[in-house]
């Protein structure tokens, strides 16, 4: 599928999709995702946004580090508003948005769910809690909301 710019509010995203949430959520078709909820990444942070991603194994991850009991879930998702990029891995922390990440205030529409992506390791999830836990700690180490 050929990438082309789409036009969101004030951004200009250069992908089309399909988009992926990772979540421990048990969720059903139609089902709306919304923000408000609490970062999986600094829990004191309640998220003005809803993130998704266009990488299936990106989902993936954050089903993984997700808060919660659940079984890791990767729902296809529908942005039902605008979107822009990711500012939290994109432009104002890395050049470009490499991980095709992205984030609404409006909901996401749930429209199916992917069963098959590239599942961490138990040590590269301990990898990335550490970071995480590190990342909490640091008081520099600001998410954009």
């Amino acid at each position: 599928m050929e990438n082309k710019p789409i036009v969101t509010g004030e951004a200009t995203v250069l992908d089309n999709g399909p988009f992926y949430h990772g979540t421990r959520a048990d969720l059903q078709i139609g089902d709306l995702l919304t923000a408000g909820f609490r970062s999986n990444y600094k829990p004191d942070v309640i998220m003005n946004h809803i993130y998704f991603t266009a990488l299936p194994d990106g989902a993936g991850l954050a089903a993984a580090l997700a808060r919660g009991d659940g079984h890791e879930r990767v729902y296809i998702v529908e942005p039902t508003g605008t979107f822009e990029n990711d500012p939290n891995v994109t432009d104002k922390k890395f050049p470009g948005n490499p991980t095709r990440s992205y984030r609404s205030q409006a909901p996401l529409k749930v429209v199916g769910e992917l069963t098959d992506w590239v599942r961490q390791t138990p040590e590269q999830i301990r990898q990335w809690r550490e970071r995480l836990a590190n990342l909490e700690a640091n008081s520099n180490a600001e998410i954009i909301n």
